[in-house]
């Protein structure tokens, strides 16, 4: 049965958008973290898996072919519910998937753990997750470092948006050295007002002190 979406959905979404890693390329250190949980959890798939509207979709995957599935019927739907680990030691006995097309046709998913990914704002963004075609359980220690290796992941995550967002900022702020004005992303040199205008919304008022050197009335300054 497809799982509910949690209670701050709409929020979730936004901050998901907002790291800009949907349906970019691999890359190595995201795939590190899933090949060390396969490893030390002994399973034949790991993911790290980001739940979207309707799709979850797989930044790094080991022993999976697909890409994405479909929400309706992702175990990580559900493993983002909580903060704490989804373990399904067996699929087949498990009311929630046991008629899931996951289970019952390829890749015949058994056992299923997924650490979810929470932002600092506590949004649940996906999960690292292993998965095998077997019943099983996780020992305390496989359960503590895919924890470990969970966070890892999500500061990747935020590590990765700040990088791109200072490079945004660099690339905003070439500046001329003699009249101040700043080249743009279309290669035109404008005032830096106009620049920062296009990229963040903005009120115009008069500050305090340029109201009394120019003689307007305080009242119209804006504080």
């Amino acid at each position: 049965m497809p799982a509910p979406h949690p209670p701050d959905e709409a929020a979730r979404l936004r901050a998901l958008h907002a790291q800009r890693i949907l349906d970019t390329a691999a890359e190595r250190v995201f795939d590190d973290f899933t090949r060390l949980a396969a490893t030390i959890c002994e399973t034949p798939i790991s993911l790290v898996s980001l739940v979207d509207n309707h799709r979850q979709w797989f930044k790094s995957r080991v022993g999976l072919g697909a890409a994405q599935t479909p929400r309706d019927v992702a175990f990580c739907a559900y493993a983002i519910l909580t903060p704490e680990t989804l373990v399904v030691e067996d699929a087949l006995t498990d009311e929630r998937f046991a008629d899931n097309p996951l289970v019952t046709s390829a890749p015949n998913i058994r056992f299923y753990a997924g650490a979810p990914l929470i932002t600092a704002e506590g949004h649940a963004l996906g999960t690292l997750c292993v998965i095998d075609t077997q019943p099983r359980r996780l020992s305390a220690m496989q359960r503590e470092a895919l924890e470990i290796l969970r966070g890892a992941v999500i500061a990747q995550i935020e590590l990765r948006r700040a990088r791109e967002d200072l490079n945004a900022a660099a690339s905003l702020l070439r500046m001329c050295a003699w009249c101040r004005s700043v080249r743009g992303d279309d290669e035109q040199w404008r005032p830096l007002h106009e620049l920062v205008a296009q990229a963040i919304p903005t009120s115009h008022g008069i500050c305090p002190s340029c109201a009394e050197s120019t003689g307007l009335s305080r009242s119209r300054a804006v504080p």
